[in-house]
């Protein structure tokens, strides 16, 4: 049996700690049973991020007329091509990857699936290997719904959608997250007739307000179907959703293409983890202490399969955290998470960091909301904005930045300085005292923090008190 100093079981996340771990002479096995890189480069955040891009230029061109520039809104996309060059690219930069590995002499690379022998004992493509020190980074799949008629269809989950090269004329979306929404958006800007069958409501986990807004925009460009599916047949290439709505009627939606966007599974159940003595919870997610720790002493899990953040951004800072405290600085520090912010590449773009209103309110806090429309301000009169705003929270006492909620025009790049106002635990006072390029969209950050302080003014402002009785 191989021993290793190190072994990380997953190539996404995990390589924060594969390649700075066998730069510091620590030997090193990596295992990975897909492509290297993880979900994020090859069926996630970055073959996504590349079809979006042009889905929201092509919403530009026909959006032109608005602006007053004459175009043919009948123009032609050539879908096969855009899909490839995506692949290309994708599979080109997994490619790097393995190459980089093969030169470090620090570490193996196991093309395979990992399954736990013992608490320490892995194998791998027939091998045996343990290591000191193993961290679990394995990600998630696709949640597959139960569905009669579902198996054996030839439905699409994200995986196949950003590798498909032809462009349905009409698709069906089953779900209504960011995985579902951001997909669909692409399809239906470069072409397809795009319906989503969504069980209550769009974005359901942003803030209400949020949610709705976001709705209303969005049902404009995609029809929105609200009930449950039943039932899945496929005949012919045709497929047929039957469903039931709220009220108890059935309908049925009819598409040569299904999207199958209901949520994800942890892929800890290929582990074989009933062989140790790592624990899981209900939903499969490894149960990890503060410091990132399993229930086995060396023994480490971070990202997408402990179930606490679905970020590539959050697990890169799991991954560093790991790597200073295991290995370098080998602290027992406990890991603090900042304020961890989220963006949806949809249309309309949506940004979030902090809490939402609707968790203030259950928890009872003492805040003020400061929300301006795009609309009002000078770069949203310039984009002709119909919609959007920034939400900021101020929690009343203190003034500090409790939450922020953007959805609209380059959501995803605003939210940053909202994000490093919380990060140095900014107040609304801070938000104020600082100038803002004008005319630029930041600007209805600014504008949302007047209307804060507009509403903690009012709360200020002292009361008549009535003369106490004698």
């Amino acid at each position: 049996m191989k021993k290793y100093d190190v072994i990380v079981i997953g190539s996404g996340g995990g390589a924060k700690i594969t390649s700075p771990a066998a730069r510091l002479g620590l030997k090193v096995a990596c295992i990975e049973k897909d492509a290297l890189g993880g979900t994020c480069l090859n069926r996630g955040c970055i073959p996504s991020k590349m079809l979006i891009h042009p889905a929201d230029v092509a919403i530009q061109i026909r959006e032109a007329k608005k602006f007053d520039i004459e175009n043919d809104p009948a123009f032609h996309v050539n879908f096969a091509r855009l899909i490839e060059r995506i692949s290309n690219t994708i599979d080109s930069d997994s490619a790097q990857i393995a190459q980089a590995y093969e030169r470090n002499s620090n570490i193996d690379f196991y093309h395979g699936a990992a399954r736990f022998l013992t608490n320490k004992v892995i194998e791998v493509n027939g091998e045996q290997i343990t290591a000191d020190k193993i961290f679990i980074s394995v990600g998630t799949r696709p949640s597959i719904p139960s569905i009669e008629g579902l198996e054996g269809t030839p439905f699409m989950t994200s995986t196949e959608a950003l590798r498909n090269p032809q462009l349905p004329s009409k698709m069906v979306v089953l779900g209504g997250g960011y995985i579902a929404t951001e997909l669909g958006h692409a399809y239906g800007a470069l072409g397809t007739e795009v319906h989503f069958l969504v069980r209550s409501q769009l974005l359901r986990r942003e803030d209400s307000q949020v949610s709705e807004e976001f709705q209303r925009i969005f049902s404009q460009y995609h029809q929105i179907h609200f009930g449950i599916p039943i039932k899945v047949n496929h005949r012919n290439g045709v497929f047929r959703v039957t469903y039931q709505a709220a009220d108890g009627s059935q309908h049925s939606l009819m598409a040569d293409s299904l999207l199958v966007a209901t949520g994800i599974v942890p892929n800890t159940d290929t582990l074989s983890l009933e062989n140790t003595n790592i624990t899981v919870d209900e939903n499969g997610f490894i149960k990890v202490d503060d410091r990132l720790r399993t229930s086995v002493d060396g023994v480490y899990a971070l990202g997408d399969c402990i179930g606490r953040y679905f970020y590539r951004h959050s697990v890169n800072f799991e991954g560093e955290y790991l790597f200073r405290t295991v290995f370098v600085e080998k602290s027992d520090e406990p890991i603090v998470y900042p304020p961890v912010p989220h963006a949806i590449f949809t249309y309309p773009q949506v940004a979030a960091v902090g809490k939402t209103e609707d968790e203030l309110k259950s928890e009872g806090v003492d805040y003020v909301v400061g929300m301006n429309p795009y609309i009002k301000s000078a770069m949203g009169m310039a984009l002709l904005s119909d919609g959007g705003f920034v939400k900021i929270l101020i929690e009343r006492r203190t003034k500090k930045i409790l939450g922020a909620h953007i959805i609209g025009d380059e959501a995803s790049n605003m939210i940053h300085m909202l994000i490093a106002f919380m990060n140095k635990n900014g107040t609304l006072d801070d938000l104020l005292s600082m100038i803002y390029i004008h005319p630029a969209l930041p600007e209805i950050v600014r504008n949302a923090a007047r209307k804060a302080k507009e509403e903690l003014d009012k709360c200020e402002t002292p009361k008549l008190q009535s003369p106490s009785k004698v």
